[in-house]
């Protein structure tokens, strides 16, 4: 695989929160980044920040994804491509109105799958790492987030079937997962006056934009697919998914505490 030194990094969503700082860490890697957003002046301040390209830039949109291979292809072989763009809207499934349910669908899903399907055709004659930005909620029913969640788990299957056939075509691409849990980052916080957010609050304490940048780059020095942050969480979550008639009684449980710490403003 290309040399970091050597190669080109894609961020999507990057303008702020996890994006940001992943973005960060591989120029301190030595990549050449380019970042995108859909906020144009968002993007374009956090480049200048950085030091890196930035290109405006709709996840949802094959034909932008296109756009920024081709200005990252200019910056040098590209080597890492971070499908990070993302939305969260909380609330009943059946009051949310269609265009929230729409808009999650298209920028976690459609977004990730249009993102890689770029990602691949600007890697496969060197290779690099695809990591796609998946969630804690990727494991399980998450009631109050039903939309975002399944946005979610289908995130992930989607990146370990890509794996799969990225191995099959022996093309030399490792595509990564990671799921973390919610985090302290203006998409978690725009919500937070909504109860039907209570399921982000349920753990002791938010995880930094720094932790999960962390644990997403260290993905790109391995094989693994999947990682999940934390481990333990993520294990409750399949138990519940696996075993909803005893695991959605438990998450009522955890959204009534993540309740109170959702109010009480940690």
């Amino acid at each position: 695989m290309t040399p970091a030194q050597n190669s080109a990094a894609v961020v999507t969503g990057a303008a702020r929160g996890f994006g940001r700082e992943i973005a960060r860490r591989l120029v301190a890697r030595g990549h050449r980044v380019l970042i995108t957003d859909l906020d144009a002046d968002a993007v374009t301040a956090t480049a200048a920040e950085l030091g890196v390209a930035a290109v405006p830039a709709d996840a949802r949109v094959p034909a932008d994804h296109a756009k920024v291979a081709a200005a990252a292809a200019e910056l040098g072989p590209v080597g890492v491509w971070v499908n990070n763009a993302g939305v969260l809207r909380a609330g009943r499934v059946w009051e949310q109105p269609e265009q929230d349910v729409t808009l999650q669908v298209e920028v976690n899903l459609l977004g990730v799958v249009h993102g890689s399907r770029a990602a691949v055709e600007a890697m496969r004659e060197h290779g690099g790492h695809l990591l796609n930005i998946a969630s804690m909620s990727s494991h399980g029913p998450v009631p109050g987030l039903a939309v975002y969640a399944a946005t979610k788990a289908a995130v992930l299957s989607f990146t370990t079937s890509l794996q799969g056939e990225l191995d099959l075509a022996r093309l030399p691409i490792r595509a990564h997962a990671l799921c973390p849990d919610a985090a302290d980052t203006a998409l978690v916080r725009d919500e937070q006056a909504s109860p039907d957010s209570a399921m982000l609050f349920s753990q002791k304490a938010l995880l930094t934009p720094t932790a999960v940048a962390d644990a997403a780059v260290a993905l790109l020095d391995g094989r693994r697919v999947v990682r999940s942050i934390p481990t333990y969480r993520a294990g409750a979550m399949r138990v519940a998914g696996a075993l909803p008639r005893l695991g959605l009684p438990v998450l009522a449980r955890l959204r009534a505490q993540g309740d109170r710490r959702r109010v009480g403003g940690s």
